[in-house]
């Protein structure tokens, strides 16, 4: 995203200037995605996958004790916790993460809190308000028309 920010975004508008007050949350955000919230969301996935694969009969009990304690001691709450904390900073917030103007952070977190309410039962108002303002943003439409829905696994 930084390269392709730094060499096709000609107006500067999906970064914030190093010297701006916002450039250290844009920091935070865009690499909070991939290194905090995306491992969980991956790994939630294949646990399911886990769960859905075929399988000898007397190896499935096993695999499924292990990937339901992990579930349960582990990924779950980690991914409350995680939800909580953006759940959190979002609150208030009537536009993007950084304010008034989307950028690269957005794009970042965008799909990652998509797929984390498909695969929740949580109440997050905050971020459904998020990801419906995201859903709808101009760009986000032209892309859907050009590329089709988004597709969660």
């Amino acid at each position: 995203m930084e390269y392709l920010i730094g060499t096709y975004d000609k107006s500067g508008s999906l970064k914030p200037a190093a010297d701006s007050p916002t450039y250290t949350d844009y920091l935070f955000w865009m690499h909070y995605a991939e290194g905090s919230l995306m491992p969980l969301l991956v790994m939630s996935l294949v646990f399911r996958k886990i769960d859905q694969s075929p399988m000898p009969f007397f190896v499935k009990p096993i695999a499924r004790k292990i990937t339901g304690g992990t579930r349960e001691n582990f990924l779950n709450p980690q991914l409350k916790l995680h939800l909580d904390f953006v759940e959190q900073k979002l609150q208030g917030n009537t536009a993007w993460l950084l304010g008034d103007t989307l950028t690269g952070a957005d794009i970042m977190m965008s799909f990652l809190l998509q797929a984390a309410l498909s695969r929740t039962d949580l109440a997050l108002p905050n971020i459904a308000a998020y990801v419906r303002r995201v859903e709808s943003h101009p760009d986000y439409q032209k892309a859907e028309a050009k590329l089709g829905k988004l597709i969660l696994l």
